[in-house]
């Protein structure tokens, strides 16, 4: 096994530069140029210095007379198992640019997929931080004014101002304490995340949530059939296929009904069989896998299958956007308006208490 190496910026390779690369190696390969031209050609106009490092140690080993999935597993962080054993199976099967370009098309399903979600995702959020943002600055620095404006006249405020006020001394009393705490609570869930059973924990709750755990299963199951496909395409075996596909779905729960499952295949049995009753794998899912194995065409229903989950994501995105807005108007006019509310109800008061 080639010794492992470490390179800076692994985030912004994954994000900018692995795509390109894969639809330029499949190109250039395609249009009968040697693996060793390719890399050469490739580190020569790369841009980004940590990539051209890479490629730089890629083209060495090529060059040694290593095979190009020995090179590329020396960099795990940046091109993982799953992409590895697709090139050495394109490597022994002789469909090396096949394979790449079956590669680039699939991370460049899944990036666009993955945009889409943050994208719908980061709205509500944004807005969200922005109105309690706006409403913490209300409670700490407005309100004190107000409670001095009015603390002269003797009368007693109005229970929801009241309320307010108490809140306001609080958190200006408290602040340090406050952030301390939400500090501590950070640092206590992530190294709870880092566990085996805390982010199996987590993943499970993620999945219970009402209207995203449908649509964080649906992602992961349109990921694992589109693995799935293009690795049994690549002539890779079924049972490392599994193994390595389940690793890469992102969830512990559902990577552990892949794992299970898998289990019941090296026993013997038929894959839809052995996906059957596993939780959160769709019963739609099995009975499709099912079909495929009795056509003969498992690989090409796999696909079927990601590209019905992709849509049903789609759809479900773009419905939670529409409804979003009204629900964010909503909160927004609680938050916001009942802080104004509360502040102005003394006012209206005013002439009652000067008299």
């Amino acid at each position: 096994m080639a010794k492992t190496l470490k390179i800076t910026g692994v985030s912004q390779i994954l994000k900018k530069d692995l795509i390109p690369f894969t639809r330029q190696c499949a190109s250039m390969l395609n249009a009968g140029m040697s693996i060793l031209s390719t890399v050469a050609t490739l580190e020569d106009q790369c841009g980004s210095p940590n990539f051209k490092k890479v490629l730089g140690v890629l083209r060495s080993s090529i060059e040694s007379g290593e095979p190009f999935s020995s090179g590329l597993s020396r960099f795990p962080k940046i091109f993982d198992d799953m992409y590895v054993n697709m090139v050495a199976a394109g490597e022994r099967s002789g469909q090396f640019a096949a394979v790449l370009k079956r590669l680039a098309t699939m991370m460049d399903s899944a990036a666009r997929l993955s945009r889409k979600v943050r994208s719908a995702l980061t709205y509500p959020a944004v807005i969200l931080s922005i109105a309690f943002l706006i409403a913490g600055g209300l409670i700490t620095f407005v309100v004190p004014v107000f409670t001095e404006m009015f603390s002269g006249f003797g009368a007693q405020l109005p229970a929801a101002t009241q309320m307010l006020v108490n809140m306001s001394d609080f958190i200006r009393g408290n602040w340090y304490w406050l952030i301390g705490g939400f500090a501590i609570a950070v640092v206590l869930f992530k190294r709870w995340h880092a566990t085996k059973a805390g982010e199996y924990q987590f993943d499970k709750f993620k999945l219970k949530l009402p209207v995203f755990g449908e649509l964080t299963e649906k992602v992961a199951i349109a990921r694992f059939c589109r693995l799935f496909a293009q690795m049994l395409k690549s002539g890779v075996p079924i049972l490392d296929s599994m193994q390595i596909v389940a690793l890469s779905i992102g969830n512990k729960v559902i990577e552990k009904s892949i794992l299970a499952s898998r289990e019941g295949v090296e026993q013997g049995g038929t894959l839809a069989s052995s996906l059957e009753g596993k939780p959160c794998l769709p019963i739609l899912m099995v009975r499709m896998i099912a079909a495929g194995e009795k056509s003969g065409r498992i690989d090409e229903m796999l696909e079927s299958i990601a590209d019905t989950y992709d849509d049903e994501v789609e759809t479900t995105l773009a419905t939670l956007t529409s409804l979003m807005e009204p629900f964010l108007m909503v909160i927004l006019g609680v938050v916001i308006g009942g802080i104004a509310i509360a502040m102005f109800l003394p006012i209206f008061k005013l002439g009652t208490i000067i008299n």
